[in-house]
């Protein structure tokens, strides 16, 4: 085994290195946002839609139930 394949040291890190890590640390980071965006944005408009069921069962709780019509505007 030759003695200069051990006493060889790998080059340093250059800026075009460093740069593409941090490229791709940005790539990376910017999807997980927009994923957690899309994720947020998913739950509110699930919570829309349940809060209009709510209150069209309300409204039918009321007028079966309180005597009338429910004055809502």
């Amino acid at each position: 085994m030759p003695t200069d394949a051990l006493s060889t040291t790998p080059p340093p890190f250059g800026a075009g290195y460093l740069q593409s890590v941090l490229n791709w640390q940005m790539a990376v980071g910017k999807a997980a946002l927009l994923a957690q965006r899309e994720q947020w944005e998913m739950l509110a408009a699930w919570q829309r839609t349940i809060g209009a069921a709510q209150r069209e069962l309300v409204d039918q709780w009321i007028c079966r139930f309180g005597g009338g019509v429910p004055l809502d505007g």
